[in-house]
């Protein structure tokens, strides 16, 4: 007997969609039967995305949006809304990093990181969120009551790593932001989770592997080996379902054990 998740009459945003991990969550919502919304600055990137989606018969709109813009994120949802029909499912993905030790972290470091990670995070989630409950109150029109806003934390907010203590210290704000959200808004049927990938390859940080440094890393993981971003696809559609209704304000690790 099969079984499977359909996401057919659903629409899901997805932030930081023009690379990585953010083009491969469009991707497989599109899959699963989802109507996608790519958001980034880089709109060159999300149309070609646009296309890929659209050659397999998926269904996508793009829309420009800055994450550390507060009216970039309402007009961005708003436009989202009026060509896509209300949001349903929303990964809160945009994401940035530096590199270097504490002492070393300047104001702008520490803004370029919390900017993002954290202040876009909430903001993006609470503009959605804000539609969301106003639907499950019924105070706006939508086919669905409720919602899934899946939040793309990291390994690094659970278990802190050299180099890129600020990363790590964003992150662990977006698992106590994830549990906030889950306790507020679970009533109404919106459940708010977040995935904490581990070591993934993706385009930006392909080279690295290939290096000394990075091949010492490899070494130093549970099975000696680190993940592709498809390694996600079941986790994102799940929570993305129906079939998750009582899974909420949940912090699933998918790094491969690294953090045990």
């Amino acid at each position: 007997m099969a079984y499977s998740m359909d996401l057919a009459g659903r629409v899901a945003l997805v932030t930081g969609a023009s690379g990585g991990l953010g083009a491969q969550f469009a991707k497989t919502l599109a899959r699963a039967g989802a109507g996608v919304v790519l958001a980034s600055r880089r709109m060159d990137k999300l149309k070609a995305l646009r296309a890929e989606i659209e050659g397999e018969g998926g269904d996508a709109h793009v829309v420009e949006m800055d994450v550390t813009d507060t009216d970039s994120i309402r007009a961005a949802v708003a436009h989202a809304e009026t060509e896509m029909g209300s949001l349903d499912i929303l990964v809160n993905n945009s994401g940035v990093s530096t590199t270097q030790r504490l002492v070393d972290v300047t104001e702008e470091d520490f803004g370029f990181v919390f900017d993002t990670n954290v202040r876009g995070a909430f903001f993006v989630a609470q503009e959605v969120g804000k539609r969301m409950l106003a639907r499950a109150k019924g105070q706006a029109p939508g086919s669905f009551t409720g919602g899934r806003i899946i939040n793309i934390a990291s390994m690094a907010g659970l278990k802190v790593l050299p180099q890129i203590g600020v990363y790590c210290m964003s992150k662990a704000a977006v698992v106590h932001m994830t549990k906030a959200m889950a306790v507020e808004w679970g009533k109404y049927g919106i459940n708010v989770n977040a995935i904490c990938p581990g070591y993934i390859d993706t385009e930006i940080n392909h080279h690295h592997w290939q290096t000394e440094q990075g091949q010492k890393l490899v070494q130093m993981l549970p099975r000696k080996r680190i993940g592709s971003p498809a390694d996600l696809d079941a986790l994102l559609v799940m929570l993305a379902s129906n079939e998750s209704h009582f899974v909420n304000g949940a912090v699933i690790a998918a790094d491969d054990g690294f953090g045990i």
